[in-house]
């Protein structure tokens, strides 16, 4: 795991270390990120499409 902290560091060495993104910053980005997908579900509450879609088996055609 060491080798992907200094990889992240050389992503972002051409920023100065005042600028360069922390930890925290990236939490918060992940977090938003939740918040923005759970808002734009309940505005839009797709959920008898995804029902549809990904649970219930579609019925076999009947070849006459």
């Amino acid at each position: 795991m060491g080798g992907e902290a200094t990889a992240a560091g050389r992503v972002f060495k051409f920023l100065s270390p005042k600028l360069r993104p922390q930890s925290i910053d990236i939490q918060a980005a992940v977090y938003w990120g939740v918040a923005a997908t759970t808002t734009a579900l309940w505005l839009i509450q797709p959920f008898d499409w995804l029902k549809k879609t990904f649970l219930e088996k579609p019925e076999p055609e009947e070849k006459k």
